[in-house]
């Protein structure tokens, strides 16, 4: 059984899903900076950019 852990670990942490999801984050919150719609999206807007940012300097540093 504790053979089986470091490969699953190593599968959790693989780089490729983990930088689509930061890039989406951060796609997302260039949207909500854009929308004209609702001023509570655009106020989280810098946040959220920020967030999917540095997720992606993190992830780029898992193995892949």
């Amino acid at each position: 059984m504790s053979e089986l852990a470091p490969s699953r670990k190593r599968r959790w942490l693989r780089r490729g899903p983990w930088e689509a999801v930061a890039t989406a984050v951060t796609v997302g919150g260039i949207l909500m900076l854009v929308q004209p719609f609702a001023l509570s999206l655009y106020t989280y807007s810098f946040l959220v950019i920020m967030v999917g940012s540095i997720a992606f300097v993190v992830v780029s540093h898992f193995p892949e």
